[in-house]
């Protein structure tokens, strides 16, 4: 689990403990219904292609986040280039920029596109930038 979502989880945990307040030597609990129904889930990247359109004039930012690998238990440290939008971040694979690089060669004005993804693992996951008008 990369160092970035623990951080989360534990922060999430601590606010879930402090909900908890005892009373009498009591634990005030409530039902798992309403705990569910108050539960905000942690927030993680998003991925361009999660968006309708993308404006040419966001910020592209740096981001990075820490991982242990499965397989060997060593921390890998993962570097990738995101946009915010509304206070998420949302990756931007580097496929994409280099597609979006040969569109604004042809046509520099371009304003917004948008992103399809095909495929659902690593391996398979490709990118197409699409022009809007």
């Amino acid at each position: 689990m990369n160092k970035e979502i623990q951080e989360k989880i534990d922060k999430e945990w601590n606010r879930i403990n402090s909900q908890i307040e005892l009373q009498g030597g009591q634990m005030n609990m409530s039902k798992i219904s309403e705990f569910a129904k108050d539960y905000e889930p942690l927030q993680t990247t998003k991925n361009i292609a999660d968006l309708p359109e993308v404006s040419t004039d966001l910020e592209l930012e740096d981001d990075e986040f820490e991982y242990s690998d499965k397989k060997t238990g060593v921390v890998k440290t993962v570097k990738q280039k995101v946009i915010n939008l509304n206070n998420e971040n949302y990756r931007v694979p580097i496929s994409v920029i280099q597609q979006l690089k040969v569109i604004l060669e042809d046509n520099p004005n371009l304003k917004k596109f948008k992103v399809k993804r095909s495929g659902s693992t690593k391996d398979d996951t490709r990118y197409q930038v699409i022009p809007l008008l």
